[in-house]
């Protein structure tokens, strides 16, 4: 779902995820229509299954690499409380179909990297920031190493 408005379609797989109650009522209330795919079927839209089968190779590779980050309070933060590393990288990657990044395409360029940003020469950053940027460079290099592997 986009971070700054609501869907009007949103298009998955048949998963019980989001066929659910939960899902099904969240549908209604934001007035979404939901999209189902149908694997490998003649009449479901080509697209979205070759979207969903990357994401979902990514992830898969996500947890194979067994991302075990933990913060200065030492809670371990895994691909589910990684996804928008994920999310970010593979919106910042390169589409061999299009040459371009899915960002460049839909906004017309790609996001700053906090951590392409962060100035290595200051000394007085807090750890708790430390930690974060390690963390966040640790997820991103995995979600891009993930990305090449399900190319």
């Amino acid at each position: 779902m986009p971070k700054f408005e609501v869907s009007k379609i949103i298009i998955s797989d048949r998963d019980p995820k989001f066929t659910s109650y939960f899902w099904t009522n969240l549908y209604d209330i934001l007035g979404t229509k939901p999209a189902f795919s149908t694997a490998y079927h003649p009449q479901t839209d080509g697209l979205a299954e070759r979207m969903i089968q990357p994401i979902e190779d990514i992830i898969r590779g996500f947890r194979t690499y067994g991302i075990e980050d933990k913060d200065h309070e030492g809670h371990t933060h895994d691909c589910v409380t990684l996804l928008p590393s994920i999310k970010l990288s593979y919106n910042t990657s390169q589409n061999s179909a299009t040459g371009k990044s899915p960002s460049l395409v839909e906004k017309g360029w790609n996001p700053l990297m906090p951590v392409d940003e962060l100035n290595k020469n200051l000394l007085t950053i807090h750890p708790t920031v430390n930690d974060f940027n390690d963390m966040w460079k640790s997820a991103c290099d995995t979600a891009v190493r993930c990305v090449s592997e399900a190319k």
